[in-house]
């Protein structure tokens, strides 16, 4: 509690405003549908908050809405979705204060190292932002086929991918894996770090004030392997990224995967479950996350017959 000036001059006790968690699921923020929550704590044991313990339930109503989502945000314009993207980072440095205090908590780091965190994730917004309108140019193009026609390869998203964010980097990792999905134009549902979920929830409301619309991405915390299992299983699931499994469950997941023939992205070593440190993520990100949920659609679009001057259209 804290001591503060009241109208009349006298000092009054107030009880502080604890901020409550939610699940961002539909643009919207629920609390798990099986009322369950679960104990957050920093680096030193301390309590930060009660979380919610998301359900299977609330992984196929995640599904649903980012099934609905996918077919306006898949046909918005490449720049559009980059001007999107843009505008979360705005926001993000509007409320960086309160990402650097979660992040510090979250991951035991001190003030200035959390700070550095927060700057790199607005700055991968950026950066992915910018790729929107420029990814087709290079896993895209004309074919040098010989024939009386063109062949034209285009790339397309995957569909709803479900997003296994690092257990350990709870800002700069996490959006290093959901910014490439979506700005390729899938839709996501993102299992947070089960213990360090607070940056995710809250990056809900950030997205949730952008343009970003309900459904575009879908956040759960809780149990990662509870969740997963549900997801990797799902028929109207398409791929599935697996940075935040340990081995043995990213083989479990795989398996289930296989089912529908879903995609599926496997960590690179350095961002492995159990070995994913901040300061591996502030690495270059390259393109292979934007290119991991593409699909290639190839067009052969006839030019008239060959004659010995050349094509005739």
């Amino acid at each position: 509690m804290s001591e503060r000036e009241s109208i009349n001059g006298s000092a009054e006790r107030r009880l502080g405003v604890y901020k409550t968690y939610k699940l961002y699921v539909g643009g919207k923020f629920p609390r798990s549908e099986s009322g369950r929550v679960y104990e957050v704590t920093d680096s030193k044991g301390a309590w930060l908050a009660n979380v919610p313990q998301s359900s299977r339930k609330d992984a196929r109503d995640a599904v649903v809405a980012a099934r609905k989502a996918f077919g306006g945000w898949s046909g918005a314009t490449a720049y559009n979705r980059g001007q999107v993207l843009y505008r979360v980072a705005e926001m993000l440095e509007g409320r960086k204060e309160q990402f650097v205090r979660e992040v510090a908590a979250s991951e035991g780091l001190s003030k200035s190292k959390a700070a550095a965190v927060v700057d790199a994730a607005i700055d991968r917004w950026v950066w992915y932002a910018g790729w929107t309108d420029k990814i087709g140019q290079i896993s895209g193009g004309a074919n040098p086929v010989a024939g009386p026609y063109l062949n034209l390869s285009t790339p397309e998203p995957t569909g709803v991918v479900t997003v296994l964010a690092p257990q350990k980097s709870s800002l700069l990792g996490l959006v290093s894996v959901i910014a490439p999905v979506i700005a390729t134009g899938n839709t996501a549902v993102v299992i947070a770090s089960a213990d360090a979920p607070l940056p995710a929830l809250s990056l809900g409301e950030v997205l949730a004030t952008s343009d970003v619309p309900g459904g575009v991405v879908n956040i759960l915390s809780g149990a990662t392997a509870e969740l997963a299992a549900p997801l990797a299983a799902h028929q109207d699931v398409n791929a599935i990224d697996l940075t935040g499994a340990g081995a043995e469950l990213a083989k479990e997941l795989e398996i289930a995967a296989a089912d529908n023939l879903k995609r599926v992205l496997r960590p690179l070593p350095a961002e492995a479950d159990g070995s994913d440190p901040s300061t591996d993520w502030l690495a270059a990100p390259g393109t292979h996350r934007l290119t991991a949920f593409l699909e290639t659609k190839t067009v052969w679009h006839p030019t008239g017959a060959l004659g010995a001057s050349g094509s005739s259209y």
